[in-house]
């Protein structure tokens, strides 16, 4: 055998490591299945310029649409490293497209054929539905859409309880934590004219929070702006900076506990994390909050076995989004959060 090798190797087709000499021609690679020994041509990117239909769409919703098949965590992968340009700029994972926009679609791997994308279809508590707007009561536990390590949420398994439904979208999020009302639209218009009443501040949003401490005032205004941030670990936050986006929180004493209060926070503005953060900057940590709360008070409620934060939103009122009807909508506080108030002493 080594006579073989040598022998190779002096007539300049082969060094002794394996790799072709001077003048030698390495053998083509080929993918599994060509036998031509031609290799594969190369992936290329597509451009896509976004339609009337898609005006006002996420970016990431967008690409799950043109790239069905594809594991989210691959496009959120690709959008954060800039693989994905609109209008041949870089843009983060929500920015919103408008008609005429170019969009380039990076080549993305697809699953192996025959790999089952197994979404177990789930449905929800319903509190509203017509043909426009669906809104559910979402348990604490389940995040609302697939990524960032969770392989799908509330939205893909609804898609998957409803495959003849033209169009599920998310009209807004919740933390996974968090239970409670969660708009979905069924219809473009009124996911774009939902958009543009949360963006304006129309509605109100009403949370129930179980926080750490006497809270103080009957009623507290919480104006501190907010920015996000990413830990060490790549683990993303939010905190209060001066120079942040601005936040406002109504927050409103229900019920004292001793040690605990329960109180009701009303979003003024939408910020990622906005009642978790305004909550602990000013002393009141919502118990059971991994991110912003005290760990000692979570394990501590952990071992009457509630796991999980006291966040929920229990009420919304909006007008609808295309008749413009009143609409008050309202889940009633998990059973969960109702025993373990039921554990504290009142004040």
């Amino acid at each position: 055998m080594r006579k073989d090798v040598t022998s190779l190797t002096q007539k300049g087709r082969l060094q002794p490591n394996g790799v072709p000499a001077k003048g030698g021609k390495p053998k083509a690679l080929t993918t599994t299945g060509a036998r031509s020994g031609r290799p594969a041509p190369d992936p290329v990117a597509r451009l896509v310029e976004v339609n009337d239909a898609q005006d006002g769409q996420r970016l990431d919703n967008f690409l799950f649409r043109e790239c069905k098949g594809v594991p989210k965590s691959h496009i959120y992968k690709a959008i954060r490293g800039g693989q994905v340009r609109v209008n041949r700029g870089r843009v983060p994972v929500d920015h919103r497209l408008h008609t005429g926009d170019v969009v380039r679609v990076p080549p993305l791997r697809l699953p192996d054929p025959g790999e089952a994308r197994a979404v177990p279809p789930a449905e929800f508590p319903i509190v509203y539905e017509d043909d426009a707007l669906l809104v559910v009561d979402k348990p604490a536990g389940i995040a609302v859409h697939g990524g960032s390590g969770v392989a799908f949420g509330v939205i893909e398994r609804l898609r998957a309880a409803r495959p003849q439904a033209p169009m599920l979208e998310l009209a807004h999020r919740l933390d996974r934590e968090t239970s409670g009302l969660l708009m979905i639209a069924k219809k473009r218009s009124a996911l774009l004219a939902l958009h543009r009443m949360l963006r304006e501040g129309q509605g109100s949003k009403r949370y129930y929070a179980l926080v750490s401490g006497d809270w103080v005032n009957d009623r507290q205004h919480i104006k501190l702006p907010l920015t996000k941030w990413t830990t060490a670990s790549g683990e993303r936050r939010v905190r209060v900076d001066r120079d942040g986006q601005a936040a406002h929180t109504i927050v409103t004493l229900k019920h004292r506990y001793g040690k605990f209060s329960l109180v009701e926070a009303e979003l003024r503005t939408g910020r990622t994390h906005q009642i978790r953060v305004h909550l602990a900057s000013v002393g009141f940590p919502i118990v059971g909050d991994d991110k912003y709360g005290d760990d000692a008070i979570r394990l501590s409620f952990a071992r009457k076995g509630f796991a999980r934060m006291f966040l929920h939103a229990h009420r919304l009122d909006l007008a609808h989004p295309l008749t413009g009807e009143p609409l008050s909508l309202e889940a009633p506080l998990p059973q969960a959060c109702q025993d373990i108030l039921k554990t504290l002493e009142p004040a």
